[in-house]
């Protein structure tokens, strides 16, 4: 696995997570982008996170709706179950166990 692919599994894992916390399991993509580079130092532009949103979107961890040039992300059920360790979604690095 290359260290671009490690970088996307991690960010897409990142995302999930990032909704999961939101209240209505909701999040744009400029706010996803900001807090991969401020907390997680994965400095990518939105196009890198609109790319990973849409790889989501098609294995059906999240919705999208567009919104001017920002998607707006929806976290599903199935993309909640991969967070939470019930499944595992390819493609999306597996959350580490709670200690």
């Amino acid at each position: 696995m290359s260290m671009g692919d490690v970088i996307r599994e991690h960010a897409r894992l990142i995302m999930l997570r990032d909704l999961a916390e939101q209240p209505d399991g909701r999040w744009n993509s400029e706010a996803l982008r900001e807090d991969l580079e401020v907390r997680w130092a994965i400095n990518r532009p939105r196009a890198f996170v609109h790319d990973e949103l849409r790889y989501l979107e098609m294995v059906g961890a999240v919705t999208l709706a567009e919104s001017g040039s920002v998607l707006i992300a929806s976290i599903t059920q199935k993309g909640l179950d991969h967070v939470e360790r019930r499944i595992r979604v390819e493609g999306v690095k597996r959350p580490s166990p709670e200690a």
